[in-house]
């Protein structure tokens, strides 16, 4: 029976220890490899990347030291998201696409505040710091610039 996210191996090595988790929109799954059969539109909720102990601390340093992304290396076999069919085939109903809108302009907006208050907010980790700034990239590179933006954007 389906019973909704499971923790996943690291999305780089697939080492199944994994120390962090890094919350994605929806629609940066395409930019991990080997995405090309998932709609993206057809994802409920965010995608979860994991990643090992020795890796995080390389994509801590690719990230905060030279503003690169890991997303290209990380493995959509390995990310965590839950398909609106996975639904459709435990409540035998179709569903409608979900509206991605809302999740993803209120990621836009968290990541633009933890960059902003990084460093001056007790409570804003690096961590959050690496996830903010891989979210931010994603809709970059999707051409999303705007969190008003985002529902006009494919």
């Amino acid at each position: 029976m389906y019973t909704g996210q499971t923790e996943r191996p690291c999305c780089l090595c697939g080492n199944p220890e994994t120390t962090t988790r890094l919350d994605l929109p929806p629609r940066a799954a395409q930019l991990l490899k080997n995405s090309e059969s998932i709609a993206w539109r057809d994802i409920e909720g965010e995608v979860s990347i994991h990643f090992c102990e020795s890796d995080w601390a390389t994509v801590r340093d690719l990230v905060l030291d030279t503003g690169m992304s890991p997303l290209p290396r990380c493995n959509t076999a390995q990310a965590s998201f839950v398909l609106r069919e996975d639904f459709e085939a435990l409540l035998n109903d179709v569903r409608d696409e979900p509206d991605q809108t809302p999740l993803e302009r209120e990621m836009h907006e968290d990541a633009k505040r933890v960059v902003e208050t990084h460093g001056s907010d007790p409570y804003v980790s690096d961590r959050d710091l690496v996830e903010a700034r891989v979210v931010l990239d994603a809709f970059d590179r999707l051409g999303v610039t705007e969190a008003t933006s985002l529902s006009a954007t494919e």
